[in-house]
């Protein structure tokens, strides 16, 4: 499992302007939000290998038990997701899964981006990329527990901001610098606005976040930023 690195916060920062309200609001909040009207809906409450009373179980209880430290999940969701995933590619994930069969059995990225909930979604490959161990954005079971993870209410505020800077880090520097200022615009907005309007979003963005005048936002500023967009938790969430 990935760990989840906590934030921390940076009391010293300033308010960010008007621009950074825009982006905060539309850019770092809208971007990521599910599908309008979808709901991560997870059909069943056990396996149904488990309600036909046969003796195959999908994980040992020394799995559930590790798997349950180790997200925000109790153990019945773990087993929700596990259906869910395996409904993905019944053919490549078993309904029995060894501890390395977990980490090791990946659904392509392009069957995750199918799912309802990121299909419509501008940044679904940028979502898996960021959650897939092999940085391609093809997803294990651990790998998909821990992006549902994230995105469940019971996340706190500072795991879900670390993603949510490992999203918009397209060149993966540990910083968001211009370009992937630009490459976020860009993903959002296709041909919605210029690349003079692209460019100009982007240094009014520099300009009032880069506390540090490095040129490029730390995740310490980027949270600055972005827990003072107010949809943020609400948007950053998948319901099970």
């Amino acid at each position: 499992m990935q760990s989840c690195c906590p934030v921390l916060s940076c009391p010293g920062l300033a308010s960010p302007g008007p621009g950074l309200a825009w982006l905060g609001a539309a850019l770092f909040c809208q971007s990521l939000s599910v599908s309008r009207g979808q709901q991560l809906v997870l059909p069943s409450l056990i396996p149904s290998s488990h309600k036909m009373g046969n003796k195959i179980v999908t994980f040992t209880e020394q799995q559930l038990d590790d798997y349950q430290d180790c997200t925000f999940f109790t153990r019945k969701e773990i087993l929700r997701v596990h259906k869910r995933f395996r409904e993905l590619r019944p053919d490549l994930v078993p309904r029995q899964m060894t501890e390395g069969q977990a980490s090791s059995v990946k659904v392509p990225r392009e069957c995750i981006e199918k799912m309802p909930e990121l299909r419509e979604n501008p940044f679904r490959r940028r979502i898996c990329e960021a959650f897939s161990r092999d940085g391609l954005g093809n997803l294990s079971f651990e790998d998909f527990l821990d992006a549902l993870s994230v995105f469940s209410e019971q996340a706190p505020r500072d795991i879900k901001v670390f993603y949510a800077f490992k999203i918009y880090d397209f060149d993966q520097d540990g910083f968001i610098g211009h370009a992937d200022l630009m490459s976020c615009l860009t993903t959002m907005t296709k041909n919605e606005l210029s690349p003079e309007e692209h460019q100009q979003i982007a240094d009014k963005v520099i300009e009032e976040a880069d506390v540090d005048g490095d040129g490029k936002l730390s995740i310490l500023e980027f949270e600055h930023v972005i827990l003072r967009a107010p949809d943020f938790l609400s948007t950053f969430h998948i319901r099970i």
